[in-house]
């Protein structure tokens, strides 16, 4: 199998205008697409990244307004990590510590300092100051300087009550290779590895079972190139009894879908043809896309949507 890191990842939201001031202006991520949920139409699919959308930075939300909180736990992503320089945990310790948002002390991991901050509905993220090169070009913030800016995921923690199966499936079937060993963590990476290739292993016995809701991860997308690596992917995994989805054409990329053996929810997504389809990059998110086969009920759909500012 052929794949080359995280392509996104998708959480669960409430309210989607909360959503939007979180990531854009505390995180500083580029709102690069204004979407729906294409199984789910009247709610929005909001999507964050670097400043043209590249895959590996993406972090999207299903917000469902007043939908109940989750938990994090057995079972699912239990944390999603940004790559930031290794010179910015004071800059973003400061800023976490003004903005008055919950947040964990700093610790070391792998030789790098984490942050743990959560946004408003509770979703643990973490700021991984990194020593490794990540020359990703983060994107534009008014009053986040580019020094400091984050620059894409570092990676995805998976929080299971036992490894084994999953940790076959990342390293025989996935072509993932185990990097390193932190107390109850292990961690893989795939391709040239660093910063946006990641899964951490976690298992610990003290974490619950996850539930479902707001703040929670929904799924976990992994990239792969294109049409005909992405049909490897999905022979593979068919021969191995995954119970993997048809390809979905997302209009942004297609998708394949499947369950990991401890529960999480899986998607290899292709890079092409991406987010620049529809909408030039100088202006990605200022205005609703809809896939073709929605455009027909543009009209009904903008006037289901609640207003984002």
């Amino acid at each position: 199998m052929n794949l080359t890191g995280l392509h996104h990842i998708t959480a669960i939201a409430s309210d989607p205008k909360q959503n939007v001031d979180f990531y854009t202006r505390m995180l500083g991520l580029r709102f690069v697409k204004k979407s729906v949920n294409q199984d789910d139409p009247g709610t929005y699919h909001l999507y964050y990244g670097d400043y043209a959308a590249t895959p590996g930075t993406i972090l999207t939300f299903f917000p469902w307004p007043g939908t109940r909180r989750g938990r994090a736990g057995h079972g699912q992503a239990y944390a999603t990590a940004f790559s930031i320089p290794f010179g910015s945990v004071d800059f973003w310790t400061q800023r976490i510590i003004q903005s008055n948002i919950p947040s964990q002390p700093a610790v070391e991991r792998f030789g790098e300092t984490v942050l743990t901050l959560f946004d408003p509905d509770g979703l643990r993220l973490e700021l991984v100051a990194t020593k490794e090169a990540d020359l990703r070009e983060p994107a534009p913030a008014k009053d986040i300087p580019r020094e400091h800016a984050i620059r894409g995921f570092h990676g995805s923690t998976l929080a299971l009550r036992h490894d084994q199966a999953t940790r076959s499936l990342l390293t025989a079937t996935m072509g993932y290779r185990a990097v390193g060993r932190a107390g109850d963590r292990v961690r893989y990476t795939v391709g040239p590895g660093g910063p946006g290739t990641y899964v951490d292993l976690l298992v610990d016995p003290s974490l619950p079972a996850g539930l479902n809701g707001a703040g929670t991860i929904h799924h976990v997308a992994f990239r792969t190139a294109d049409d005909r690596t992405q049909l490897n992917a999905h022979s593979e995994l068919s021969e191995q009894g995954l119970g993997v989805s048809p390809i979905i054409d997302r209009a942004y990329f297609k998708s394949i879908y499947y369950r990991e053996p401890g529960g999480v929810l899986f998607e290899i997504a292709t890079d092409t043809p991406g987010f620049a389809i529809d909408e030039p990059v100088e202006s990605l998110g200022q205005s609703l896309s809809l896939p073709p086969r929605l455009e027909p009920f543009r009209r009904e759909i903008e006037a289901a949507l609640p207003a984002l500012v």
